[in-house]
Order: structure tokens, then C-alpha cells, then sequence
């Protein structure tokens, strides 16, 4: 018999059905055994008697024949898709037994510390409240796509293998590259750069990497950056008008396609009025002083303290629970970001904060090759080891500027997670890659 989703068996009332999936709970009610079982298109009960139902346990994996019928009233789930019918279990089949759960994976919430969740992964991403974390990063990740496509960017993939940093510094990580030095990529910026003098309008969905030693709430060694690019600009605030158009065409598929993640998470879409706010670092950092007393009015850039108090400014202030920072200082920007022709001190650049964290950074670029180099001398950077990249430049280049989400902290501000790894299908950081690396091995 063909096998039959459970979401298609509301079409199927009264016919017999081949079901296979997991089992996800199991209810013994004397000579009867109920079982939610389910596959990828959702979650159905069954019914059934005998020897080997009433020893199936949670995960493992089953075939069920049997016939579709309506529940009784007073047995409807409004909560499922499937809640008004069940399947009479006829016959059943175990294909995969499931060794014992080292947790309960039933419950409406897995309140576990973040390593057991972590060290369980392959397990715990089988919960309906994780599994949702990924459908709505998944619907992020496509709304990107969608909305760029729209305004006609062409997407390319750009390499993990680069001969230095695009931004300086020691956040590299080095590999040895047959008899020679090279790095992985900590952002696509040169190749995308270089990318506007073919298409004009470029954008990937890239792995990018950051030896930051760091562990927090926020950081992650291995994210997944939505990066875009475009030539032609007649403002640097064309930039910031283009991320502010992806943002929300991001949150309306997300409001649109995961209803039933967002209530998982008992999650809303993030509130914006009009237009994004848009406010200069000093500005910024006059208003914190002003609401809370703390003097950052020198700092160079924001800290997570300060993030999250312009959030609530802006959410207070504004009605927006986003908000642009403009106008970082020229010397804590990459090399090739334009400075503000009226304060040269200060950069065309942006970053939009979005409910307590930086998603996503951006600015004009600067496209004359002699001020790209004289800026790297001063930087460091070796220019002559990524001579593709100032060829580019040599050849001619249009105004441009572009942007980068981080995927994993949209993810995990629009759900309201308590750290990005929740929103990192196999997160990666200091102290793992898949394992503990600081668990001695036995």
C-alpha cells in the first residue's frame, strides 16, 4: 500500500491507509494504547490493541495500515491539524526500535541546560518547539532570497578559502593550504565587491568564520551571513533602504508561513511603524546618557548594554522595536568603508538593531583604488595577496555598498531564544564542534 502522510489523511475519512513516522507519545488506556504518531507533515493519533503496541516507546519508528475515522466529539484536539480524526490501527510494523530517551522528549517544553541540549542534538531537534527554530530560520533564509531576486540581484557563492581576512585583524582562522598559508573566510565582502563590476546587483547565503574567544549569549565561530552587494548608488542611504525593505519582507513570509512556530514560542513578528529610525552613534550615545546616567559618549561603538537600551528607546520613543545606528568612527570600520565627506572622523555606515541585538551591518564602500590602498597601508593589509579584488577596482567601479544579516541572531531575537547556539542547527564556538571539546575522552 502507498504510504499516506498524516496531514493528508483529513482527505481520507472512512479509507484504509499506510502511515510511517516516530512515535512521539504513547497512552495506555487498558486494552487500548493510543499513539501520536508522526512524520514531516504533522502529527496523528492511532488506535490499537495488542502486544506489540502496548511496548512501542517514544522515537521509535513505526508503519501503521488501518482506516481513517472521526474522532468523538469530546475527543477533538483543536490543537492538531489532524485533531478530528484518528486512524483504527489494523496492522502495525516496527521498523527502527528506539533505545531508552535520556529525557522526556514528550513534554510541551524540553527544560534542559543548554549543553544537555546541545550534547543531544541529533535527539533534541526532534522536539516540535526546536524543530520550529529551523522552519522559521529556513523561511528567513528564503525571504532573502525572494526579496533580492525581486529587485533583480543575481546570487552567487563565494569562497570558504581566502588568501587573508577581509577586515584585518586576528579573527582568522589559518590552515595550511598544500605548501602554503590561507584562511577561512570570515565574510565574502571582496568577492561580492568584486562581483558588482559583472552583475551590478549580487547576494549570497555563505558560511562565514570567526576565531572570536569569546563565549557568550551572542557569538558563534561558524554563522550562516545573508550577504548583499549593488552598484550604482545614488545615496549610501539607498543601503540603508534596501536592508530596510529585506527586513520586512522577511518578517510578512514569516508572519504569513509560521503561525504555528511563532505560537509555539508564544512569539511575535517584531513591530515596526513607518520607517525604521535611523540615529547617529553620538546621538545614540547621548541618548543613553540621558536615560540612564551611564557617560559612553566616547566609546567607539555600542555594547550589548547599550544595544539593548536604544532598543527599548526606540520601541518607547518610536514605536519600532528596530532601529539604524549611523555613523561609526572611520578607524573601527574595514578598510574600505567610505568616510562622511562631512566628517571625515565618521563613516557612511550603518548597523540595524533589531529588538536587543546587531542583525546586520552595512555602509557605502569606497571604489576609488588609490584610496583602497593608501587605506589598507594604514590597516595592514597586504593588498598584492588579494590582487583579484583590486583589479576589480583598477577596472572600474560604480558607487556601491551592500550589507550582512546574521541569520542565527534574526532567528533568535524574532523567537525570543535565550542564546544564538538554540538557533545554530550544530552550533559551533570555543568550546565545541558537535562534542564538548573540553570532555576528556574515555
Amino acid at each position: 500500500m502507498t504510504r499516506t502522510l498524516a496531514i493528508e489523511c483529513n482527505k481520507k475519512i472512512g479509507k484504509k491507509v499506510s502511515l510511517s513516522g516516530w512515535v512521539h507519545t504513547k497512552r495506555d488506556h487498558g486494552k487500548i494504547t493510543f499513539i501520536d504518531l508522526y512524520d514531516r507533515s504533522g502529527t496523528i493519533q492511532t488506535v490499537g490493541s495488542g502486544e506489540l503496541i502496548s511496548k512501542l516507546r517514544p522515537q521509535d519508528v513505526i508503519e501503521i495500515e488501518g482506516t481513517v475515522q472521526k474522532r468523538p466529539p469530546s475527543m477533538i484536539n483543536e490543537k492538531l491539524e489532524t485533531g478530528k480524526i484518528e486512524i483504527k490501527c489494523e496492522k502495525i510494523q516496527l521498523i527502527s526500535k528506539a533505545e531508552e530517551l535520556p529525557f522526556d522528549i514528550t513534554k510541551e517544553s524540553l527544560d534542559l541546560e543548554l549543553p544537555t541540549l546541545l550534547d543531544y542534538r541529533a535527539l533534541t531537534l526532534r522536539h516540535p518547539k526546536i524543530k520550529a527554530i529551523f522552519k522559521v530560520q529556513e523561511v528567513i533564509i528564503d525571504a532573502f532570497r525572494e526579496s533580492l531576486k525581486t529587485r533583480g540581484f543575481t546570487e552567487f557563492q563565494s569562497p570558504v578559502i581566502i588568501p587573508q581576512g577581509a577586515e584585518g585583524g586576528a579573527e582568522v582562522f589559518e590552515v595550511k593550504y598544500f605548501e602554503h598559508k590561507a584562511y577561512l573566510a570570515q565574510s565574502p565582502q571582496f568577492y561580492k565587491q568584486i562581483l558588482v563590476g559583472v552583475f551590478e546587483r549580487v547576494f549570497t547565503v555563505n558560511k562565514t568564520l570567526r576565531a572570536e574567544p569569546s563565549v557568550t549569549t551572542r557569538h558563534l565561530t561558524e554563522v550562516t551571513t545573508l550577504d548583499a552587494e549593488f552598484g550604482f548608488i545614488e545615496s549610501w542611504e539607498d543601503i540603508m533602504d534596501l536592508a530596510e525593505y529585506v527586513t520586512k519582507f522577511m518578517f510578512s513570509r514569516v508572519n504569513d508561513e509560521c503561525r504555528p512556530e511563532l505560537e509555539l514560542h508564544n512569539a511575535t513578528i517584531p513591530q515596526v511603524r513607518g520607517k525604521i529610525p535611523r540615529v547617529k552613534l553620538r546621538e545614540v550615545q547621548e541618548i543613553i546618557f540621558k536615560r540612564t546616567g551611564r557617560d559612553v559618549r566616547k566609546e567607539p561603538d555600542l555594547s550589548p548594554e547599550d544595544e539593548r537600551e536604544i532598543c527599548k528607546w526606540a520601541k518607547e520613543e518610536k514605536n519600532s522595536e528596530l532601529v539604524f545606528v549611523t555613523h561609526y568612527p572611520t578607524k573601527k570600520r574595514p578598510f574600505y568603508t567610505y568616510p562622511d565627506p562631512d566628517d571625515p572622523d565618521y563613516t557612511l555606515s550603518f548597523d540595524l538593531l533589531g529588538r536587543r541585538t546587531e542583525w546586520l551591518t552595512g555602509g557605502r564602500r569606497i571604489n576609488d583604488p588609490s584610496e583602497l590602498i593608501k587605506n589598507a597601508k594604514v590597516r595592514g593589509i597586504d593588498l598584492e595577496k588579494s590582487a583579484l579584488y583590486l583589479q576589480a577596482f583598477k577596472y572600474g567601479m560604480p558607487p556601491e555598498g551592500g550589507f550582512s544579516f546574521g541569520s542565527e541572531r534574526i532567528t533568535m531575537d524574532v523567537l525570543g531564544l535565550e542564546n544564538v547556539r538554540e538557533a545554530s542547527l550544530f552550533p559551533r564556538d570555543m568550546e565545541r564542534v558537535d562534542v564538548r571539546l573540553s570532555t576528556p575522552k574515555s
